[in-house]
């Protein structure tokens, strides 16, 4: 028997009924959310509401959860959760749960958009210019240095939350001063606590065209595989059409950040090719919202998460056809009462 526990799962249905496939005759897939109005809910054998990420019983709540139900594999699907989960692993190895989810170290990294920009510089990768600082943005602007648009966003953000495109210097200011009082109205409140006079970034604007990348590696840091999949269309910060390819120079990029970072299980990672040069832009540490665009193009990363687990194969389980396109659908889901 393996039981499986997803974190923060929101509407990510399909990463559940991907599960649910790979554990079908095995195990069952539990999932949790802060709230009971979570769609992805619908599709698990049990789904559990827990205390907020930062409340001080939100760990003992998993743990005895886990407990209760014999969990012996957990992932989380959301960035702040991450790094929770990190700094606790210990607590869930202590009770048989083996966590799937990369060191504290990898998850500041991935987590901290200016922690990112300079692991990436410092391993020689390329990197969209990038600034906490104003002051350092006028004098790159006023040297010609840096030129208009310019991409403002919340330094610990996530998605499409507090991103903006500022055309000149009035509007860079405005915006700069917008996404700081944006930031203390969401959850990105907390994050951005740990250095609130620098938590926005600003970062030149490429025109070029954008990968999005699945780096496979095992539930030991080993290196795997990289997907590559070139978007065509971006909703709310998530991908929502993209094909396959066989791209080797940026599988290399791929190979090479697993390598720098031993991250756990997939690395989501977006990338811009300009003229054949290829920037890294941005990494989350979790199965991110492009993953379905390599599941259906062949790739079965749950189940090799499942296969590992058991001490099983998973050689087979993360080749894809090459372009394959796919475009995100919408639908509307009821949502079941649940019981306090």
């Amino acid at each position: 028997m393996l039981n499986l526990l997803l974190t923060s799962v929101g509407r990510r249905s399909y990463l559940v009924k991907y599960f649910r496939d790979a554990l079908k005759g095995i195990g069952k897939v539990h999932v949790a959310n802060s709230s009971d109005v979570t769609p992805a809910f619908q599709e698990a054998d049990e789904g559990v509401v827990t205390p907020l990420i930062y409340d001080d019983g939100y760990i003992p709540f998993l743990l005895e959860y886990c407990k209760q139900h014999q969990i012996g594999l957990l992932l989380s699907l959301f960035d702040i959760d991450l790094l929770i989960l990190a700094q606790n692993k210990k607590k869930f190895q202590d009770i048989g749960v083996r966590v799937v989810v990369s060191d504290e170290a990898v998850i500041r990294i991935c987590n901290d958009k200016w922690a990112t920009y300079h692991f990436l510089t410092e391993n020689g990768f390329n990197a969209p210019q990038t600034f906490v600082s104003m002051d350092e943005v006028t004098r790159k602007l006023e040297a010609n240095e840096l030129r208009f648009p310019l991409i403002l966003k919340p330094r610990w953000g996530m998605g499409s939350i507090g991103i903006y495109e500022a055309e000149n210097k009035q509007e860079l200011f405005v915006l700069y001063e917008k996404i700081k009082r944006d930031i203390q109205k969401t959850y990105l409140k907390y994050e951005s606590a740990e250095d609130r006079e620098q938590s926005v970034l600003v970062q030149e604007k490429l025109d070029a065209q954008e990968y999005g990348l699945d780096v496979i590696n095992d539930l030991d840091g080993v290196y795997q595989t990289t997907i590559v999949k070139r978007k065509f269309a971006m909703r709310s910060g998530e991908t929502d059409c993209a094909v396959t390819e066989d791209n080797e120079p940026i599988r290399q990029i791929g190979a090479r950040l697993s390598q720098c970072l031993k991250h756990l299980g997939n690395l989501d990672v977006d990338v811009l090719v300009v003229n054949d040069r290829i920037y890294v832009l941005e990494m989350n540490a979790r199965f991110g919202g492009g993953y379905p665009f390599s599941h259906i193009a062949g790739c079965n990363l749950p189940q090799a998460i499942v296969n590992w687990q058991c001490a099983r194969s998973a050689d087979t389980l993360l080749n894809v056809e090459f372009g394959v396109k796919a475009h995100k659908d919408i639908s509307i889901l009821r949502i079941a009462n649940r019981k306090a």
